[in-house]
This record gives structure tokens, C-alpha cells and sequence, in this order.
């Protein structure tokens, strides 16, 4: 498999998990800690944001670490990078698909 078709690979799996782009728009509005991610998210259960953050932290896209004794979640440059893509896709559906 080529290079390209690698890295489609890799972002293809991150948009096809439900709630993942979700909480990285959520985080990259300020939503950095957890009370306020799960209160953003309609519907997202509290085993679900906690299992989609673990994973999220493994794949290096967001960190946590701590701030007056409270965890605090941050974007990577992989999830910026994440959260750019899941924008312009947004913006696509916006310009081409939503107007028929």
C-alpha cells in the first residue's frame, strides 16, 4: 500500500468513529475538561467520552494533564490537524451538498 493511501487510511479511521469529531470540535472550542466536553455533546454517555478520550490520548491527537487538580484535555497537533479536516468537511457539505 502506498504512502497516500496509509494516511487516508489512518484519517479515515478517525471519522468513521462516532463522537470523535464531535469532541475534538468540542475541545477546540475551550472545552477542555471532561464535565465540559460531556455537556457539550448531546447524547454522549459518560463511558463512551471516556473510552473515545483514552483512545484519542493513545493516538497522540489530544494530552491531558492537570490543572488546579483537575484534568485538562488539549488538541495535539494531530487533532488540530484532525479538527481542520472535519471542518473542511463540513464546509464542502456546506457549499456543494446542501443546497439541493
Amino acid at each position: 500500500m502506498n504512502t497516500i493511501a496509509r494516511s487516508i487510511e489512518t484519517v479515515q479511521e478517525f471519522i468513521g468513529l462516532k463522537w470523535v469529531p464531535e469532541i475534538l470540535i468540542s475541545i477546540g472550542m475551550g472545552n477542555n475538561r471532561y464535565t465540559n466536553i460531556l455537556n457539550s455533546i448531546p447524547y454522549l454517555s459518560h463511558t463512551e467520552l471516556q473510552r473515545k478520550l483514552k483512545m484519542l490520548q493513545e493516538k497522540n491527537a489530544i494530552s491531558k494533564t492537570t490543572y488546579n487538580g483537575m484534568p485538562v484535555y488539549k488538541l495535539e497537533p494531530f487533532g488540530e490537524d484532525l479538527l481542520h479536516i472535519f471542518k473542511h468537511f463540513s464546509e464542502l457539505s456546506k457549499k456543494y451538498l446542501m443546497h439541493s
